[in-house]
């Protein structure tokens, strides 16, 4: 029976120290914890890496973070040689909070690219320098430059990044929240998260479960380095921190 682990980055995305205590280690000699501030691998966006600092001020590297047989058991990797703690053991849990970071940001940016581009999502990767969304696009007609500043009008206004809950019958009734043309959210939990920006979410709200900033202006300078052809009705927009080059 796989474990619940208590997702406290759900709620707290700049957590980047956090308590935790093991339950369990798998047999691929995965940690799970009854709670955690690692956000595991999910929706694009890559997995938490840092470390877990014990009792006695020693360390174990963590490698990655996954997902289990469910979206709420969350494996702790360790890196190769690392040591093991022991089942009941309390932790003290850092991620490596600069990479996350920058995965909030480029996240953010992702759903910002979806506003400026309201078209079907057909994929996407979060990435610490460079991000990726494909759309449902036939004709492109848009231009990265267009693109570009479009998105850096919506971070320059400063609208607030917030999430909130409704139940899948309200998601039902509210088809066009979700932008993914192939992937759902996950059914059977009796309720959806929902990134929202904006005023009472009227730039956006779309379910997702990744860790995002708390305000758009917090994403910084971004620019559009690549619009890619990927099939006769799929368009890739790459997203790049930084000024557009000349």
């Amino acid at each position: 029976m796989p474990h619940v682990t208590q997702a406290l980055f759900r709620e707290e995305p700049y957590l980047s120290t956090g308590e935790g205590r093991v339950v369990a280690i798998n047999e691929r000699g995965g940690i799970i914890l009854n709670q955690t501030n690692y956000y595991a691998t999910s929706g694009g966006q890559p997995g938490d890496t840092g470390f877990f600092e014990r009792a006695d001020g020693s360390k174990i590297q963590i490698a990655a973070t996954v997902t289990g047989e469910t979206k709420d058991e969350i494996i702790h990797v360790p890196a190769a040689g690392a040591a093991m703690p022991q089942v009941g053991e309390d932790l003290v849990l850092h991620i490596d909070w600069d990479r996350r970071y920058r995965l909030m940001r480029m996240h953010t940016a992702c759903h910002l690219l979806s506003v400026v581009c309201p078209f079907p999502i057909t994929g996407a990767a979060v990435g610490e320098e460079e991000s990726r969304v494909d759309f449902d696009l036939p004709d492109a007609g848009v231009t990265r430059e267009g693109v570009s500043e479009a998105m850096m009008q919506l971070v320059s206004a400063n609208h607030p990044v917030f999430t909130r809950w409704i139940t899948e019958d309200e998601l039902a009734a509210n088809p066009d929240l979700v932008k993914s043309k192939n992937v759902r959210p996950p059914a059977g939990m009796g309720r959806i998260r929902l990134v929202c920006i904006g005023a009472d979410g009227a730039v956006d709200s779309q379910p997702c479960g990744g860790t995002h900033v708390s305000e758009t202006q917090e994403v910084g300078e971004i620019h559009i380095g690549k619009i890619e052809k990927k099939g006769r009705e799929n368009r890739r927009f790459r997203i790049r921190f930084g000024a557009l080059p000349a």
